[in-house]
């Protein structure tokens, strides 16, 4: 059955005049007429008693013209539907979190990679601490997060990004600021500048203070980055940065050494819903930030 043929029906039930009807569907009259006998002859139904003087349907005519026209609207809104979700998809925004001590230095980063692979796509960032996120992220407040991988993000689609190292900063007065690198092995006993344990760099220093017999120093507890280099400039003791975080910082009387024997690094995540249907959309997004910061930690590592 050709929809076109019942919109011929409906027009005529509006009309009651076949060369109305057949004009106001851009139709001849002769074409609008044979089709609807066509309608008759595939349905087996008597729709309409034709006469010289007017048009009448009959009680099965007019029972199909009330049906067809519920279906002709429903398919209106679908044609509707399907053109509103198609110029989203050319103009979609991203709700994308991205934990603190990443945001700022990732910024630049990130609309480089989103602009050369989805310029359609507005980013939306929004920063927060890791629980936050993850409430976010629950209730749908965001579509994805960049964080670092810990047992709370086991339940979500975990993509690989890169492994940041932390490096150590020291004051230019240290003992350490004629160093470039340092072993893990030699910083036993040390005291070590504490970000707020809000903060997932917190948990990640803390377990190599255990780990190497450092020691947090609890009179120092920093809310943000910044505040903890401000503590370190001073000499009030050294402490670990997300390498990213060492290029953007405002106070020249730190050095960063790079930790040897291990490295200590942390795994940057893409997360999320495992029934989300943009997975594909975020594999693109994971491989080409995970291309651009090879490159940005291959450069780094050039220049150091």
């Amino acid at each position: 059955m050709n929809i076109r043929n019942l919109e011929y029906l409906v027009a005529l039930a509006k009309y009651r005049h076949f060369q109305r009807a057949a004009e106001a569907c851009n139709v001849s009259q002769p074409t609008l007429s044979a089709q609807l006998r066509k309608l008759e002859n595939e349905l087996g139904l008597q729709l309409l008693e034709r006469t010289t003087r007017k048009i009448r349907f009959t009680q099965t005519g007019l029972r199909l013209v009330e049906q067809t026209q519920v279906v002709l609207r429903e398919i209106e809104a679908l044609k509707n539907m399907a053109s509103s979700s198609y110029h989203q998809s050319l103009s979609q925004t991203l709700d994308i979190g991205i934990i603190p001590t990443l945001a700022p230095y990732m910024f630049s980063h990130m609309n480089a990679v989103c602009h050369e692979n989805f310029p359609e796509i507005e980013l939306e960032i929004h920063e927060a601490q890791t629980n936050q996120l993850l409430n976010m992220l629950e209730s749908d407040a965001i579509k994805c997060a960049i964080m670092t991988s810990n047992k709370d993000t086991s339940k979500y689609v975990e993509l690989p990004l890169f492994d940041e190292p932390l490096m150590l900063g020291v004051s230019h007065q240290h003992p350490w600021a004629r160093l470039n690198d340092i072993n893990m092995g030699h910083l036993k006993n040390s005291k070590i500048l504490m970000i707020d344990d809000g903060n997932c760099l917190h948990s990640q220093v803390l377990r190599y203070c255990y780990q190497f017999e450092l020691e947090p120093d609890t009179r120092f507890v920093a809310m943000h980055l910044e505040t903890l280099r401000r503590g370190v400039a001073f000499n009030r003791g050294v402490s670990f940065f997300p390498q990213l975080s060492t290029q953007h910082g405002n106070n020249e009387n730190i050095k960063y050494l790079r930790c040897i024997a291990p490295e200590p690094k942390r795994k940057v995540v893409l997360i999320f819903h495992r029934s989300d249907p943009m997975r594909k959309k975020y594999e693109i997004l994971r491989n080409a930030i995970a291309r651009y910061m090879e490159r940005y930690f291959i450069d780094f590592n050039v220049m150091a």
